[in-house]
């Protein structure tokens, strides 16, 4: 990512935030608390505007990754390498946007865990991968979760230490190494395949109208997994990396996502944008709707902790900016941490408003455990 292109990301993070500082002075925003929120126009607009074009995009980006990974496969080179890892960076890059909507056909069923950690776990095990790659024998559906998903794709494809020169070879000499790196991009597509199909489907209505905020409400279950999106910033693309996790005793800079492709930064800047996305309704194209921002300011204290998160985003995306492109992320973490560190700090400081203070003001429960006590 090139200087002028991590300048417009953040310009454009700054861009939504005014944007959504005129929004808040038309008509939908009058500062008139009232206990008739219509939560179901707030689930429609969720589920038309940003999850189902999140999901809808991600599976044409795997699409694309299919593809490239099929010419590659066919006649591995440095070229079709590098279009393979602009693909799988595309890819990453939409998943960002869907990973909060880990509920419904999302979620957990059966064995099956939610599509983030079937397709999102990180850091990867790589005796794991590569003793599969050596036996010629793989399970898509066991509990080999750090061996799958895009972070498995990216250690395949990016190398460890290795010249592209050296990945090219690696795949042009093992038929096993191809075949897997098919089987995890096809895993992919499955998965999220499913996913835009039940939501293209009933699912849809069902969510719209289980407008309640009970536990297992659609606003339940879509709040909760928006704040443990948020907390997976703080906790694993930010804390687990500066060894701030229970257990830990040191930073282990290895563990941040995207390690090999160096990207960790970027998959970092995009998350954050799609949670901004979430709590201001707003979808990727500008498309403004009814969102947690609204919801809030329909209750009693709520317009008050909308000036006291937003405060809060507005610092971390300044402190976000005083992170350097370059070196890597894990680079800067091994060296000079201090503007990681203080970011961390930043986003320590705004889950008080996601979480406890949200939660209060909208009688939602926490549903789920991070075992960080904030």
């Amino acid at each position: 990512m090139t200087k002028l292109a991590t300048t417009k990301l953040l310009s454009a993070l700054l861009g939504l935030v005014l944007l959504i500082v005129a929004f808040a002075c038309d008509s939908k925003s009058d500062g008139n608390p009232t206990d008739n929120f219509d939560r179901q126009a707030m689930l429609r607009n969720y589920a038309d505007n940003l999850i189902k074009p999140a999901y809808t995009d991600l599976e044409r980006q795997i699409d694309t990754l299919h593809t490239a990974v099929l010419n590659f496969s066919s006649n591995p080179s440095a070229t079709a390498l590098s279009k393979l890892q602009m693909a799988w960076v595309n890819a990453c890059i939409h998943w960002q946007y869907a990973n909060a909507y880990n509920f419904g056909p999302a979620g957990e069923a059966g064995l099956r865990k939610g599509l983030v950690e079937e397709i999102g776990t990180f850091p990867v095990n790589e005796t794991k991968i590569e003793n599969a790659v050596a036996a010629g024998n793989w399970n898509a559906e066991d509990s080999n979760r750090d061996a799958r998903g895009f972070l498995a794709i990216e250690y395949l494809i990016f190398g460890k230490n290795q010249s592209a020169d050296e990945v090219v070879a690696a795949f042009a000499n093992s038929a096993a190494r191809r075949a897997y790196l098919t089987a995890l991009v096809e895993n992919l597509g499955n998965r999220v395949g499913e996913v835009v199909t039940a939501w293209n489907g009933a699912y849809h209505n069902e969510f719209i109208q289980n407008d309640g905020t009970d536990v297992g409400s659609s606003t339940s279950q879509l709040y909760n997994e928006f704040v443990r999106s948020y907390e997976s910033i703080k906790n694993f693309k930010l804390g687990l990396p500066l060894g701030k996790r229970p257990g830990q005793v040191q930073a282990e800079p290895q563990l941040v996502e995207a390690f090999y492709s160096g990207e960790s930064r970027k998959m970092l800047l995009y998350h954050f944008a799609a949670i901004q996305s979430i709590w201001y309704g707003i979808s990727k194209n500008g498309q403004n709707g009814i969102g947690f921002r609204e919801y809030l300011q329909s209750v009693e204290g709520g317009l008050a902790l909308v000036t006291d998160t937003e405060a809060q985003l507005a610092a971390v995306i300044n402190t976000l900016a005083g992170v350097s492109e370059s070196p890597a992320l894990s680079e800067q973490i091994a060296g000079d941490k201090t503007a990681i560190e203080a970011l961390y700090v930043e986003f320590q400081k705004l889950t008080r408003f996601f979480k406890s203070d949200m939660s209060s003001l909208l009688g939602i429960a926490i549903t789920f455990s991070s075992s960080d006590g904030d």
